[in-house]
C-alpha cells in the first residue's frame, strides 16, 4: 500500500517551497530602536544560509535528496520542484564568481545539476581507408 502523498496539490507545496527560501534569506539585525542596522545602505541580515537542494528537502519534510526527486518524477509536481532546485543552481552558479565560494559551488554544480567543465570527448577511432594500391 502507497504512502499518502505529503502534499497534496501544486499550491501547498509551492507555499511551502516559499517558506524555505524566505527563511534563508535571514533576518536583519536590529538596533536598539528596532530599525534594521545598516552597511552601504544595505541591512545587515543574520541567519541567513545559502538554499541547497538538501535543505530545501528537508525544509519541506522529505528524508533528504531522494525523496525530493521522487516527488519530482510526479507529472503535478515537477515544475514546482523544478524551478526551486533552478533556484539552488542560480545561487550556487552567482558563487561561481565570489573568491570564497566559488569551490563549494562548482562542487554543488557538479554533483547536483550535472554540470562538467571538462570538454566533451569525441572519439576519433573509425576505419582509415587508403587509397594507394597500385593499378
Amino acid at each position: 500500500m502507497a504512502r499518502p502523498l505529503k502534499y497534496k496539490t501544486v499550491d501547498e507545496l509551492q507555499s511551502a517551497i516559499d517558506e524555505y527560501f524566505k527563511a534563508c534569506e535571514g533576518r536583519p539585525l536590529l538596533n536598539e530602536d528596532g530599525s534594521p542596522m545598516l552597511i552601504k545602505g544595505v541591512p545587515i541580515m543574520v541567519d541567513a544560509k545559502p538554499p541547497t537542494v538538501t535543505g530545501l528537502a528537508l525544509a519541506l519534510g522529505f528524508t533528504g535528496r531522494k525523496q525530493l526527486l521522487d516527488y519530482q518524477g510526479r507529472k503535478a509536481f515537477c515544475n514546482t520542484i523544478l524551478r526551486a532546485k533552478s533556484r539552488c543552481e542560480e545561487y550556487a552558479e552567482g558563487r561561481l564568481y565570489d573568491r570564497d565560494g566559488s569551490r563549494g559551488a562548482q562542487f554543488s554544480l557538479r554533483c547536483n545539476f550535472g554540470w562538467d567543465d571538462k570538454p566533451e570527448q569525441t572519439s576519433t577511432e573509425g576505419v582509415t581507408i587508403i587509397d594507394d594500391i597500385p593499378e
